[in-house]
């Protein structure tokens, strides 16, 4: 069985002026017609009267991204919901960082070992989601609320925001669709944001002991199918992540070795179906 079906088939890494224009392009049309339709106003007065049940974010940043951790964080703080923070430092502490930073010097380690040594660490006990973010994304302004409020509303027990076209992002299914607030889909990415609500992260939590976890958002998409679980990618509230070429740090063929290894007795959706949406929404 070709295990490399179990991926895109292509890069998404959005580089050269001509393309970053036109990306940038489409990106200002999908916020115009977001806002033709009023739908940011409408959302933040919608999130501001929705849940308040807590939520525990974790993530890994090391000394390049530090700064963009940080201004995550801040963002993150400002939710009306109650935000537990626990981060990994690949490098030293960001200072403006020390208070959730759980672990330092974990650069030896691979992103799924070190976001499992912080799970143990500090389980999201009470948590009705659990979030893992990447240190090189850029949230809007009100993001977590918003986000969670079209989560919940449209059922979805396992989240990802849409990523803005000039994103790098190897599944196209994972890019902002236009006059839609949200997809129900076969697929929610690995990263750079997921959104676990608390019954799918009992299943799913820890990690396999993965470095890379190339497959591993290909596996879910199959278990999701078994256990009728309701995936979406939410493009009401996009994310940008444009800011460190997708895996740059670290070898390809590395990482597709062991993509075949955790597939080879696992079940896993192919690419045809992991880019396919299952329903479109244009409200919440």
């Amino acid at each position: 069985m070709d295990h490399e079906r179990a991926l895109s088939g292509q890069s998404g890494i959005v580089t050269g002026r001509r393309a970053r224009l036109a990306a940038r392009a489409r990106d200002l049309a999908d916020e115009a017609a977001s806002w033709l339709r009023l739908v940011p106003p409408r959302l933040a007065r919608a999130a501001r009267g929705g849940g308040r049940d807590p939520v525990h974010v974790y993530g890994l940043y090391g000394a390049d991204q530090a700064d963009s951790m940080a201004r995550a964080v801040a963002e993150l703080r400002g939710s009306r919901r109650p935000v537990g923070l626990t981060l990994g430092a690949l490098d030293e502490a960001e200072p403006s960082l020390a208070d959730v930073t759980a672990a330092t010097g974990m650069r030896g380690g691979g992103k799924f070992e070190n976001l499992n040594r912080l799970l143990a660490d500090a389980p999201p006990t009470g948590a009705r989601w659990v979030i893992v973010i990447d240190d090189d994304v850029g949230l809007p302004q009100g993001f977590l609320d918003r986000f969670l409020h079209v989560a919940e509303r449209l059922g979805f027990q396992l989240a990802q925001p849409a990523l803005t076209h000039e994103s790098h992002a190897a599944w196209p299914v994972m890019r902002r669709s236009r006059w839609t607030v949200a997809r129900t889909t076969h697929m929610v990415e690995i990263g750079p944001l997921t959104a676990f609500e608390a019954p799918v992260a009992e299943a799913l939590l820890p990690f396999p002991p993965l470095r890379m976890g190339w497959g591993l958002d290909a596996h879910w998409g199959a278990l999701a199918l078994e256990h009728g679980w309701r995936l979406g990618v939410v493009d009401a509230t996009p994310i940008a992540h444009s800011s460190r070429l997708t895996a740059s740090t670290y070898d390809r063929a590395e990482a597709v070795e062991e993509l075949r290894r955790f597939l080879e007795h696992r079940p896993w959706i192919p690419r045809e179906t992991a880019n396919s949406v299952i329903e479109k929404h244009r409200e919440w």
